[in-house]
């Protein structure tokens, strides 16, 4: 069940700091993001792949889609003809796949590091030195726009400040290093958004205030 007022009330609030609003939409019916979408809402994440293709075929094609879950490389090839942005790229292997599969399908397809900052081991994505060692000028078809990642899951505010302000020193670090026009830190979910944007997060991506819990 969408929450209208709840979405207006996380909208304005997004708009009003220029961060963008990703409304995470993953195990949730076509027929859900089609009202969030007659409010406006035009970016929408999911986590799995099939349900991914599955959702675009029904839905208007204007909707900017991101893949925001853990993706295996040899799953891209699905996605690649449609996709916005995939914002969950953890390693070179995914990397290097996305080129391939952006290049056969004639695209530049949008891409965001995702760097771990959590101390969960479940989490995934690159260090400091991985990311140092990331080469822009081998990736033909794919434009890297920025970073994100995802803060422990844990009702310590503190801890979660600590890693999302070392998430956006990473990443001010990292535009300085690569001399790069990164345009995006995509950092927040429902628990913790505001932080996020307080910390410096222009994406958040929210699911359970705008669908309820899944």
């Amino acid at each position: 069940m969408v929450n209208e007022e709840k979405y207006k009330d996380i909208n304005t609030f997004c708009n009003a700091n220029k961060a963008t609003l990703v409304a995470v939409s993953k195990l949730k019916p076509a027929s859900d993001i089609a009202k969030l979408y007659a409010l406006g809402q035009r970016h929408f994440g999911e986590n799995y792949v099939q349900e991914l293709v599955d959702k675009q075929t029904q839905l208007p094609n204007d909707i900017c889609w991101h893949f925001i879950g853990h993706l295996q490389s040899n799953k891209v090839k699905y996605i690649a003809s449609f996709v916005h942005i995939i914002q969950s790229v953890d390693s070179i292997k995914l990397l290097t796949e996305i080129d391939k599969q952006a290049k056969k399908n004639n695209r530049i397809i949008k891409v965001l590091l995702q760097i771990h900052i959590a101390e969960e081991e479940t989490k995934f994505g690159f260090d400091e030195l991985e990311l140092s060692n990331v080469d822009f000028l081998n990736f033909k078809s794919i434009e890297i726009i920025g970073l994100m990642g995802m803060a422990t899951f844990t009702n310590d505010k503190e801890k979660v400040k600590n890693e999302f302000e070392n998430l956006h020193k990473i990443y001010v670090n990292f535009c300085k290093q690569t001399n790069s026009k990164l345009t995006t830190l995509s950092m927040g979910m429902s628990d913790d958004y505001v932080l996020a944007i307080t910390c410096g997060s222009n994406m958040v991506r929210i699911g359970s205030l705008l669908f309820g819990k899944r």
